[in-house]
């Protein structure tokens, strides 16, 4: 018997922010994929820091910090399910999540300050304009950009169309 699943997993980019709502909206469909697709399906962050959230550019730091920490995904979790207190708050938010999820926010303090994870945040940030992200959340997946950032309506089954098709 082989096994069927692919040598390498579909590979699904989601240029976010988080300090968006979309984004926070947009998360109920990520973790859906995620859990319909587990290790066949990498969902991948990528920072689009939009200059209308103030915070937002320090948060796409801080979820990288949460990256070199090991905890990535609940992190940018528990950021995004808080962008109201986000815009109020500011960076003590981004601490204080790291803090409740038992990491170190002291680096996180630190990697805000020295500026450690700028390049990647830049990185993400200038390809995505180069692929033509213009809002969040924007999903990228076999070449195919799809916008989230004017309706989630019906992404989650094109994204499935678009994955089940790449796995078969």
């Amino acid at each position: 018997m082989t096994d069927s699943s692919p040598a390498r997993p579909v590979v699904l980019d989601i240029w976010c922010e988080l300090q968006c709502p979309d984004c926070h909206a947009a998360l109920d469909d990520v973790r859906a994929l995620r859990e319909r697709y587990g290790d066949r399906l990498d969902v991948r962050l990528r920072h689009f820091p939009l200059e209308k959230h103030k915070h937002a550019y320090a948060a796409a730091q801080a979820a990288e910090e949460a990256v070199d920490q090991g905890k990535s995904w609940p992190y940018v979790e528990a950021v995004l399910a808080r962008t109201e207190e986000l815009a109020a708050k500011g960076e003590p938010l981004l601490l204080e999540v790291a803090a409740g999820l038992g990491l170190d926010a002291e680096e996180f303090d630190t990697a805000l300050i020295d500026g450690r994870h700028l390049l990647i945040v830049d990185a993400d940030q200038a390809e995505g304009k180069a692929i033509g992200v213009t809002g969040t959340p924007t999903y990228v997946i076999n070449g195919e950009r799809l916008d989230g950032g004017k309706s989630q309506e019906g992404l989650r089954e094109r994204i499935e169309e678009i994955v089940d098709r790449l796995l078969a």
